[in-house]
């Protein structure tokens, strides 16, 4: 995959009811410091089958490489990273800190909060092995309280109506690798998430060592406050710099 020069190569991880453009409001900025910039088309259809396409990225981008994700893209790029010797720093945006065995469901029942999880649909949808499997959407009534809620109404209401389901499998599946135990990490909490509480957070970036920040958003963070996104990307950048 062909990046421009830059300082390093930052890959843009995003997660669930959401796609690429997600990042919008970070890539200039990320670019115009120097940086090749990735925003990586997540495929949302489990922990390990993201984790490998998210890997193929890394391998073949120029390396160094910074990684952030928001949401369950943070779950994958822990998955991804682990023992990859061209990634220098994972960034976890409003995101999860999983342990090996641990999955989504439990996490986000640890801490009270929660409440994205309650406007989940699911509809069903056929895998390749002929079988069925099962998505989930977000009510799209409900997307701009839960979701999005700092975010002006008619962007929540394109996000909503633009979401990318995530497969429930993803959203059960046990977390095997963790490589915030051997990258430097940080970690960006939004005091208003639905989905991702900050106590929960807190717990989670205390746990792996990461260092954290807090801001004042709802869970869409990287659309309702990108300022404070790109900043600690470019911090994780700029201390780990080959």
């Amino acid at each position: 995959m062909h990046t421009t020069t830059g300082k390093q190569t930052i890959l843009l991880v995003h997660g669930a009811y959401a796609d690429s453009s997600s990042w919008n409001g970070s890539v200039q900025d990320l670019l115009d410091a120097g940086h090749a910039v990735v925003a990586v088309a997540n495929p949302l259809r489990g922990v390990e089958e993201d984790a490998a396409y998210l890997r193929s990225v890394i391998d073949h981008v120029a390396g160094p490489v910074v990684l952030a994700g928001h949401s369950y893209g943070g779950v994958v790029m822990s998955h991804a990273a682990d023992g990859h010797p061209d990634v220098t720093a994972l960034v976890y945006v409003a995101s999860f800190l999983a342990e090996p065995g641990e999955n989504l469901v439990e996490l986000v029942e640890k801490f009270p909060g929660a409440r994205l999880g309650s406007a989940a649909q699911p509809v069903p949808y056929p895998t390749s092995d002929g079988g069925t499997g099962t998505d989930l959407y977000i009510d799209q009534a409900r997307f701009h309280e839960l979701f999005a809620a700092d975010v002006p109404a008619d962007v929540a209401q394109r996000m909503a109506v633009t979401q990318r389901p995530l497969a429930l499998a993803a959203f059960e599946a046990p977390a095997t690798r963790a490589a915030w135990r051997g990258i430097e990490s940080w970690s960006l909490a939004a005091r208003q998430d639905e989905a991702v509480p900050l106590e929960l957070s807190r717990f989670m970036a205390e746990r792996a060592g990461a260092h954290l920040v807090e801001v004042d958003a709802s869970h869409a963070v990287t659309v309702s406050q990108p300022r404070a996104v790109t900043d600690l990307i470019l911090e994780a950048a700029a201390r780990t710099a080959r």
